[in-house]
């Protein structure tokens, strides 16, 4: 950690807001939110500027619908769910997947979505169905999974799909109206993918700063620093604060898989409705991977527990200590929102790092 090129960047920052009056920066990425309190660069922010934490947690955002179908597809005894760790114990209206598993229901934690097609090839036996949500970054592997189980004629393997698109729900934020955000801090991972320049619709549709950071301290410290400059100076553009990963243009060949297996649509963000283009639908080459109408799934409405405001916590329109439920009724322990389940989940982050 190159200590004196911290200290001289927060120096910067401080001298910086000292001009300004209150400012608010959101991080899109799940993984900048517990970077910024693990490093301790949270801690090293001016009284006047405060970060906030918005809609970059694959599980948060994932939708109480899709949940709850999950959940029904678990309790058929011809079907095996495949997934992420961190879906397991998102609550669903009636239980986790979780609580399935312990009643039986056969639900398998897997790496990756050639991990879930792996189990389906070894299985025959039964529909093996992936749980595939994320964004950008997970979807490309998705994409090629699919493309080798159409190739292998693989006939018990399909996907629930809730892959989501980072830039349109930030558009969708900053259409609301009701979000004074200053400026973006925009996702690394994500960023590798898409490239920097996906984000210049948001700089000219609503001239807010976008930079693009790593998740060292020190590469978060200057994405905040050029944000705060730009603001210093009327200014909005996108800058790219972690070039040695991320290229203007992003990485073609994962776009072109992502390109050949979906294809934009809506999607329901859990608690803000639903976003056009927000999501990644599969392309009609591969609808019969698609578990909901393959195994007549029923998607049902967005739904949020009484007292959660998980809702919001994802948008950046409250802390999560602001929540009645957070530390009380709502633990690591014993969650009630998906904010308080995923290792990326913004209330996870501050009962572990911010209390």
């Amino acid at each position: 950690m190159d200590r004196q090129a911290i200290d001289r960047t927060v120096g910067r920052l401080s001298d910086l807001c000292a001009g300004l009056g209150p400012l608010q920066i959101m991080e899109i990425c799940g993984t900048h939110t517990v970077s910024l309190f693990r490093s301790g660069v949270k801690s090293l922010m001016p009284r006047s500027l405060r970060l906030v934490s918005g809609p970059g947690c694959p599980v948060c955002v994932t939708s109480q619908g899709y949940i709850d179908a999950a959940c029904d597809l678990a309790d058929r005894d011809d079907v095996t769910i495949c997934t992420y760790g961190d879906m397991v114990r998102v609550p669903g209206r009636h239980g986790s997947l979780e609580h399935r598993r312990g009643r039986g229901a056969r639900v398998v934690v897997v790496y990756s979505a050639r991990d879930a097609l792996q189990y389906a090839k070894a299985h025959p036996q039964t529909n093996v169905v992936f749980l595939a949500v994320g964004f950008e970054t997970t979807t490309p592997p998705t994409a090629a999974t699919l493309i080798e189980a159409r190739r292998e004629e693989v006939g018990n393997f399909y996907v629930l799909a809730a892959h989501k698109r980072v830039v349109p729900a930030i558009m969708a934020l900053l259409a609301g109206g009701d979000m004074p955000i200053d400026g973006f801090l925009c996702p690394g991972h994500v960023s590798v993918i898409i490239g920097a320049a996906a984000y210049e619709p948001i700089v000219a549709a609503y001239r807010k700063p976008c930079v693009v950071a790593g998740f060292e301290p020190l590469s978060m410290l200057q994405g905040i620093a050029a944000i705060v400059e730009q603001a210093a100076a009327g200014e909005a553009r996108v800058d790219n604060a972690y070039s040695a990963v991320v290229t203007g243009e992003g990485n073609a060949r994962a776009r072109a898989l992502i390109d050949e297996v979906f294809q934009p649509g809506p999607a329901v963000w859990r608690a803000i409705g639903t976003i056009d283009d927000s999501g990644l639908v599969l392309r009609d080459a591969y609808a019969r991977f698609d578990a909901v109408t393959a195994l007549d799934v029923a998607l049902g409405a967005d739904y949020e527990p009484p007292g959660c405001r998980c809702g919001q916590v994802i948008q950046g329109k409250v802390l999560p200590t602001e929540c009645p439920l957070f530390g009380k009724a709502c633990t690591p322990a014993a969650p009630i929102g998906p904010c308080m389940v995923s290792s990326e989940g913004v209330c996870a982050a501050w009962y572990k790092y911010g209390r």
